[in-house]
């Protein structure tokens, strides 16, 4: 255990070095390079912003205008005959679009019934097999800029869609 503990401390230095050094033999101009991309970097950030204050402000303002519980409610009675808990509904939602506010709601439900319940376990299992998919998807594409999409949205939806059914599966059978 020690010998993890000591190379994640010098992982990233050696990473750089490497980085650096491999530049250096190949007889690249390894500083100009890093502005280059450093620039190419901050453009992509500034062209997805838009994008991404969208994403939060819409996540905020569903989250904090009581929709999703509404709609929870709402669904309740039907994700419960199907297995699925309600209150696991609106982080399943979320999460489609914004990770970080799925990990709010998941603090919520850890508060009110504890991350060793049965809730807490399945919301565990649910953050990490699912993924972003509105966000990735409108994030990547816009920055490569690709406009048709395909089948991209349909296999992730379905991927998340067998994500939250198996989170909720092995969260019931811990």
């Amino acid at each position: 255990m020690k010998i993890i503990l000591y190379l994640s401390d010098y992982i990233i230095p050696l990473t750089i070095f490497y980085i650096v050094g491999f530049g250096l033999l190949m007889k690249r101009p390894v500083y100009d390079d890093f502005v280059k991309g450093a620039k190419e970097g901050a453009k992509t950030v500034a062209g997805i912003m838009p994008t991404l204050v969208g994403l939060m402000v819409g996540v905020g303002v569903l989250r904090a205008s009581g929709f999703l519980d509404a709609l929870a409610g709402f669904l309740g009675r039907w994700t419960k005959a199907l297995g699925f808990p309600s209150q696991l509904l609106p982080m399943a939602l979320v999460k489609l679009f914004s990770s970080s506010a799925a990990t709010g709601l998941a603090l919520d439900i850890f508060k009110q019934y504890g991350p060793d319940s049965r809730l807490g376990m399945i919301t565990s299992i649910m953050l990490s097999c699912t993924e972003t998919v509105f966000y990735t998807m409108s994030i990547y594409f816009m920055s490569v800029k690709i406009k048709k999409t395909r089948y991209t949205l349909a296999g992730a939806l379905a991927a998340t869609l067998a994500g939250v059914i198996m989170s909720v599966i092995l969260g019931q059978n811990l």
